[in-house]
C-alpha cells in the first residue's frame, strides 16, 4: 500500500558526491577511489622648509599656504604635512563617543562595507578570558548548536580602531615569541575560567628526516628554501602543490577524495625527495590529482601534526558546555597565535588555498564540510593509541576545529591588540631595567650613604631617553620618514588626527611619480614602526598615526617593501 508522506531515500551520491560518469578533468590512468585517509583620500596639503626651520613658529607661519600646494624638497629641504586640530581618543585607540569610528572588516569579506544585520560584533582590544570571566559572571554566555550546515556559523564583524589591524607576519620575530607567549598563558587563563584544566603533555618526539620532502620537520625545509629565497615563510614545495592544483584542479570534482594513481604517486614521491632540493624535478608532468594526494601525504606524515593535539582535549570539554561559536573562536584564536612560525604560515597559506577549493563548490563537490572532514585527520594526529570512541571524537572536534579556520580564515590571523599591547609593556619594562642595571650594580658596590644620592642622578639620567634628544631636532608631533629605495632625503611629517599610514605613503608616490618605474615601486612599499617598544612593525595603511606616535614616540618611522611569503 502506498504511504503519501513518505520521505525520499537519499542517494548515496548526495553525501559523498560520487558520479555515475566519470570525473570531467582528465588525468591520465587514475582510479576513482576514495583515498583510505579518514578524512581618494585626499592628499595632505605640505609646505617646504629646511632643517634649521623645524620648529613650531615656521609650523604655525606655514599654515597660511594654499591648500593643496606641493613642494618637492631640495637635499637641505624636507616636507611637512599640515596639522589640524586631534580629536580625543582612548588609550586603547578607541575613539571618544561622538567621533568617526573605522570602517570594520567581516570574516566573509576583508573589504566588505554593507555588515549583515545577524553579524556579530568581535573586539580584539580586550582580553578574551576577561571578557568570558566577565560573561559568565553575569550569565550572558549564549549556547551555540552544532549542525552541518555552513551557514550556522556566525558572521563576525571586528571593528579596526584607529592602531588599525596587524597580521602576525607584520610584527617582528622577537615580538611575536613574546606573542606566543602571551597566547599560552591567556588560553590557560580562558579555559581556566570555564573550570577546564589546559594539560599540555609532553610533546611525542619524532625525529624527522634530515633531507627530502617528506617526514622532514617544516622548519628544516625552511632553512633549505631560504638558501634560495630568504623572505621566504612557506615550504617551496608545499607552495608547487598549492599551485598545480590550482592549475587545473579546483573544477575538478571529488579532488581530495578520490586517490590518483598509487604507482605514480609513488614514483613522484620518490622524484621529489631525490631531485626537488637540487632544482630537477619536472612539474609539468605531474597531475593535479595526484597533487592533491601528495599535499595530503606531506602533512599525514609529518614528524608532528599542523596543530598540536593536546589542546584538544580542552576544546571538546569547552564545545561540551556549549558555549557560542564566538568563544570557540576566542580559544582557537589564541590557538593559532601559539603555534610556532613555521606551523602558524603553513596554516594561514593552507587555509587561504582550501577557501579557493570551496568557492568551486558546484563543481568539485568539495563543500566546507567535505573539506573539514576529509582534511582534518591529516592536520590533527596522535601517534599514541586510544580507544575508537577517543578516536571518534578526536576526529569530529577537528574537523569542527578547521570549519572554524576555514570560516574565519581572514580574521584568525590577526593579531589581537591587547596582546600587541603587553608586547610594548614588556619591551618597555626591559629597557628600563637596562638603564637601570648598571646603576643599581653601583649602588651595591659602594653599600654607602652614597646611595641615596646617586639616586636623583639615576633619575635624571633615565629621564634623558632618545626621545628626549630626538625631540630637540624635530618638534612633537612630527616624524621624520625615511624611505631609502625611494628617496635619498628623509621627510619630516607634521601629523594630525586625520593623518593615516597611507597618506603618507601617497605623499612619498606623488614625490616620485615622475617616472612610471616609481609608481610601481610604491605599490609594495609600507610604512614601518621600528624600535622603541616594539622591535619592527608593518602598520595597517588605515591606522592614524598620530595615535601610534602618541604611544611610541622613540620610534623610527621607514618606508620599505612589505615583507612576502
Amino acid at each position: 500500500m502506498r504511504k503519501k508522506d513518505k520521505q525520499s531515500i537519499r542517494d548515496v551520491r548526495d553525501i559523498f558526491g560520487v558520479s555515475e560518469s566519470p570525473p570531467r578533468d582528465t588525468c591520465g590512468n587514475h582510479t576513482n577511489q576514495l583515498d583510505g585517509t579518514k578524512e581618494e583620500r585626499e592628499l595632505p596639503r605640505v609646505i617646504k622648509t629646511n632643517d634649521a626651520s623645524l620648529n613650531s613658529t615656521t609650523l604655525s607661519d606655514a599654515s597660511q599656504d594654499k591648500e593643496g600646494s606641493f613642494a618637492v624638497p631640495r637635499s637641505d629641504s624636507v616636507a611637512i604635512l599640515e596639522t589640524i586640530p586631534v580629536l580625543p581618543v582612548h588609550s586603547n585607540g578607541s575613539p571618544e563617543p561622538g567621533q568617526p569610528v573605522q570602517n570594520a572588516i567581516s570574516d566573509d569579506d576583508f573589504l566588505e562595507k554593507n555588515i549583515p544585520p545577524e553579524a556579530e560584533e568581535l573586539s580584539f582590544e580586550v582580553s578574551y578570558s576577561e571578557m568570558v570571566t566577565e560573561a559568565l559572571k553575569r550569565n550572558k554566555l549564549k549556547k551555540s548548536e552544532i549542525k552541518k550546515e555552513d551557514y550556522v556559523l556566525t558572521k563576525f564583524n571586528v571593528q579596526k580602531t584607529r592602531f588599525g589591524l596587524t597580521e602576525a607576519g607584520d610584527l617582528s620575530a622577537e615580538d611575536m615569541k613574546k606573542i606566543r607567549h602571551l597566547s599560552l598563558i591567556e588560553l590557560t587563563a580562558f579555559f581556566d575560567a570555564f573550570g577546564i584544566q589546559l594539560k599540555r603533555n609532553k610533546t611525542e618526539k619524532v625525529k624527522g628526516r634530515d633531507n627530502g620532502i617528506f617526514g622532514v620537520p617544516l622548519t628544516v625545509l625552511l632553512d633549505g628554501d631560504r638558501k634560495k629565497d630568504p623572505g621566504v615563510k612557506v615550504p617551496l614545495v608545499l607552495q608547487k602543490f598549492f599551485e598545480k592544483v590550482e592549475e587545473s584542479g579546483l573544477e575538478s570534482e571529488g579532488i581530495f577524495r578520490l586517490s590518483g594513481c598509487t604507482a605514480k604517486v609513488k614514483q613522484y614521491r620518490e622524484e621529489l625527495d631525490a631531485k626537488f632540493n637540487a632544482d630537477k624535478f619536472k612539474w609539468d608532468k605531474m597531475c593535479h590529482r595526484e597533487a592533491a594526494v601528495m599535499l595530503k601525504a606531506f602533512f599525514r606524515e609529518l614528524p608532528t601534526s599542523l596543530f598540536p593535539v593536546e589542546y584538544i582535549p580542552a576544546f571538546i570539554s569547552l564545545m561540551e558546555r556549549g558555549p557560542h561559536v564566538k568563544v570557540q573562536f576566542q580559544a582557537l584564536h589564541l590557538m593559532v597565535m601559539a603555534l610556532p612560525d613555521a606551523n602558524r604560515d603553513a596554516a594561514q597559506a593552507l587555509m587561504t588555498f582550501f577557501n579557493k577549493v570551496i568557492a568551486n563548490e558546484s563543481k568539485n563537490r568539495m563543500s566546507l564540510w567535505n573539506i573539514s572532514t576529509v582534511m582534518a585527520p591529516n592536520l590533527f594526529f596522535s601517534r599514541s593509541k586510544h580507544s575508537d570512541y577517543e578516536e571518534l571524537l578526536l576526529a569530529n572536534t577537528a574537523a569542527h576545529i578547521i570549519r572554524l579556520m576555514l570560516k574565519y580564515q581572514k580574521i584568525l590571523w590577526k593579531v589581537p591588540s591587547f596582546l600587541i599591547t603587553q608586547v610594548r609593556r614588556m619591551n618597555e619594562a626591559t629597557m628600563l631595567l637596562k638603564k637601570q642595571l648598571p646603576s643599581v650594580r653601583k649602588l651595591l658596590r659602594r653599600k654607602t650613604l652614597e646611595r641615596e644620592t646617586a639616586s636623583p642622578k639615576t633619575s635624571k639620567v633615565l629621564q634623558k631617553s632618545p626621545s628626549a634628544r630626538r625631540m630637540s631636532d624635530v618638534p612633537e608631533g612630527v616624524i621624520r620618514v625615511h624611505a631609502p629605495l625611494l628617496s635619498k632625503v628623509s621627510m619630516a611629517i607634521q601629523l594630525n588626527n586625520q593623518t593615516k599610514a597611507k597618506d603618507i605613503l601617497a605623499k612619498f608616490q606623488y614625490e616620485n611619480s615622475h617616472g612610471s618605474s616609481e609608481c610601481i615601486k610604491i605599490q609594495n612599499q609600507r610604512l614601518y614602526e621600528i624600535g622603541g617598544n616594539i622591535g619592527e612593525h608593518c602598520l595597517d595603511p588605515d591606522a592614524y598615526i598620530l595615535d601610534v606616535y602618541r604611544i611610541n614616540p622613540q620610534a623610527e618611522w621607514v618606508i620599505k617593501p612589505q615583507q612576502s611569503s
